[in-house]
């Protein structure tokens, strides 16, 4: 690893810090090297306020100042050229008379999109792009999904028994998961804007969908109800978090509960749209078998996270989603639970 990449690892990891905070902003770090030491780092820490590069610019000490004109900025993402919640980070760069830039992957945010990068050299920036590009799109891969695609990154997540059952055939709630898995998956909750689930799930098992077991923000609530079946008094309706209750009969747009109606035809397909025009940048799929495999059978999906628990064996039970179409990435055990990543090719 040389020093850019070097530095540009520094970046990606202090962006990873606005996990689940950001969003529909990308996750952002930058970092100021003067003769090979760091003088200034920042990410972006929380959506509407300040930038990465502002916070990493802001960090350098009074008797270091004078250093910042004559040091190279390494940062994650190109830097933004338009107004926005801030200011742009390019005439920052340019108003402290920073002679180099290191970046790490262009933006695809056709406000940005090149423009940052044109700014800068337009004013004698030298700039040098494509450090660690590939990571630096990983870290964002759902804002880079959501802008590329124009619908949600799409994580699907279900816990399964040793002989691959979701839950029993006479609708009796079966707990697979222990509970070191579930505080995970509430981390994952609060990494994602939305979670998704079923009629049936929210009927059945009446699920908060919130992030108690974890500290961070409730992602907003999806649940697809066609025919408007689900009754007042499930945890879905109350205040804990936004509702959106997509459905075939009407629209009633409202603060915490709202109602969008969908066309019987490429349902999937409508939802996503609809999320997408409101800025729903990823979702967490959470079931139940009947809508994750809607989303498999249409190849609508990015990540899968499979939670399957070796010492539960449900005999007369409800099959896991089957999967097509993927890579395993990765493998974790967390004591009883094995955690499964995959990836759609």
């Amino acid at each position: 690893m040389n020093s850019d990449e070097k530095y540009m690892s520094r970046c990606i990891q202090l962006a990873k810090s606005g996990a689940g905070n950001v969003a529909p902003n990308p996750m952002v770090g930058a970092v100021l090297v003067y003769e090979n030491k760091i003088i200034g780092e920042g990410f972006h820490q929380k959506y509407g306020e300040a930038h990465a590069e502002v916070n990493c610019i802001n960090s350098v000490p009074a008797e270091q100042k004078s250093l910042i004109e004559k040091s190279t900025l390494y940062v994650s993402l190109e830097p933004c050229a338009h107004h926005g919640k801030t200011p742009p980070c390019a005439d920052l760069i340019v108003k402290n008379k920073i002679n180099k830039v290191v970046i790490g992957c262009q933006d695809v945010y056709e406000q940005v999109a090149g423009k940052g990068i044109e700014k800068l050299q337009n004013a004698g920036v030298e700039v040098v792009t494509g450090v660690l590009e590939n990571e630096s799109k990983d870290l964002n891969k759902r804002f880079f999904t959501f802008h590329q695609q124009k619908r949600p990154y799409i994580i699907l997540k279900w816990a399964q028994s040793a002989n691959a059952k979701i839950g029993s055939k006479n609708g009796e709630r079966v707990l697979i998961s222990n509970g070191f898995s579930n505080r995970l998956v509430h981390k994952w909750r609060s990494e994602e804007a939305g979670i998704l689930v079923g009629e049936n799930t929210a009927l059945k098992d009446d699920p908060s969908l919130t992030t108690r077991l974890w500290k961070g923000e409730n992602p907003v609530r999806i649940v697809i109800d066609p025919q408007l079946k689900l009754p007042a008094s499930l945890k879905i309706f109350d205040d804990e978090s936004k509702t959106i209750i997509y459905n075939l009969l009407k629209n009633s747009p409202g603060k915490n509960i709202e109602y969008i109606q969908l066309k019987p035809e490429n349902l999937l397909e409508s939802l996503l749209s609809s999320l997408y025009e409101n800025d729903i940048q990823s979702i967490l799929v959470e079931g139940g078998a009947k809508t994750l495999q809607s989303f498999i059978d249409q190849n609508l999906w990015d990540e899968a996270r499979v939670i399957t628990n070796a010492g539960i064996i449900i005999e007369e039970g409800v099959d896991a989603p089957a999967m097509k179409n993927f890579d395993l990435v990765q493998q974790e055990k967390l004591f009883s639970d094995e955690i499964s990543y995959f990836s759609r090719k």
